[in-house]
C-alpha cells in the first residue's frame, strides 16, 4: 500500500488551544463509549494501588503512575476508532474500538514494544532507588507522617530518572503514534515526523509535553478523573496531528 506524501506545518500555542478544544468536543460527543473504554484502565490503576499499598509499597504508586504514561500511547488506537465512527455519523460501539486497532498500522505494535521496554527499564531503576531510599520496611498511609522525607526523596529521584525516559518516549511517539494509528505513514517516516515536529517547534512542544505530563500523571494518581481526562487528551492529540501533518509534496524521510 502506497501512502501519500506528507508535509509538516509549524504549530503554535493557538494550535494547541484549538486542538484541546476540538478534543474536548469529541470527548463530549462520544462521552459514554469513551468513558467505558477508559474505565478498565482506571480500574487497573485502582488494583495496582491496592496491591502496592497492601504490600507496604505506597511510595511506589508515584512511580507506577508516571510509568503508566510510557506505554499509554498504544491505547490511542481505540479512541481513534471511536472518533472515526462518530465522524461518519455512526453510533459508536465496541466494534469501533476494535476497528481502531485493526485499522492501525502493524508498526504501531513495534512502538508499543519499545515503550514497554522503556517502561521496564524505568521500573527497574525505580525499584533500585526504592530499595536504597525507602528500604524493605513496609510503608503505608499510616507511616506517612514519620517517613514523608523518605517518600519525597524517592519521588524526586524517580521523577528525575523517569523524565529522561519520558522525554525520549515523547519525542518518538507524540506525533508518530497518531500517524500510525490512522495509517497515514510507515514507521520510519512517522518517527522522523515526530522528531522534526518536536525539535522544530520547541516552545509549543514543551507546552504540549507539560499538558500531557501534568494531566496524564495527575489523573493516573486521581483515578476518578482518568476516564474523563484520557479521552480528551487522546482526541486532542489526534486533532493536533491532523492540523500539523497534512498531505503535500514533501516526503518525510
Amino acid at each position: 500500500m502506497t501512502l501519500p506524501a506528507l508535509s509538516l506545518r509549524p504549530y503554535t500555542l493557538a494550535t494547541l488551544r484549538a486542538a484541546l478544544a476540538a478534543g474536548w468536543q469529541m470527548a463530549c460527543r462520544t462521552r459514554i463509549l469513551s468513558f467505558l473504554y477508559a474505565l478498565p484502565f482506571a480500574l487497573l490503576g485502582v488494583l495496582m494501588f491496592v496491591l502496592l499499598h497492601g504490600q507496604g509499597l505506597l511510595p511506589f504508586v508515584l512511580a507506577a503512575a508516571g510509568g503508566f504514561m510510557l506505554f499509554g500511547p498504544v491505547m490511542l488506537a481505540g479512541f481513534f476508532g471511536i472518533a472515526r465512527a462518530a465522524e461518519r455519523g455512526e453510533p459508536p460501539g465496541p466494534g469501533a474500538i476494535a476497528a481502531g486497532f485493526f485499522q492501525a498500522a502493524p508498526a504501531l505494535w513495534v512502538l508499543a514494544l519499545v515503550c514497554l521496554l522503556l517502561f521496564l527499564i524505568f521500573a527497574t531503576d525505580a525499584a533500585i532507588l526504592y530499595s536504597y531510599m525507602v528500604g524493605g520496611t513496609p510503608f503505608t498511609f499510616a507511616h506517612v507522617p514519620e517517613r514523608a522525607l523518605e517518600a519525597s526523596r524517592f519521588a524526586f529521584w524517580a521523577g528525575v530518572s523517569g523524565c529522561f525516559i519520558a522525554a525520549l518516549v515523547y519525542v518518538v511517539t507524540a506525533f508518530s503514534v497518531p500517524l500510525l494509528a490512522e495509517r497515514r505513514a510507515e514507521l520510519v517516516p512517522a518517527v522522523v515526523c515526530s522528531v522534526r515536529l518536536v525539535f522544530g517547534n520547541p516552545g509549543p512542544a514543551l507546552v504540549w509535553a507539560g499538558i500531557l505530563g501534568v494531566l496524564g500523571v495527575g489523573s493516573a494518581l486521581l483515578l476518578p478523573l482518568f476516564p474523563f481526562v484520557l479521552p480528551w487528551l487522546a482526541y486532542a492529540g489526534r486533532e493536533l496531528v491532523r492540523q500539523v501533518v497534512v498531505a503535500g509534496d514533501e516526503k518525510i524521510y
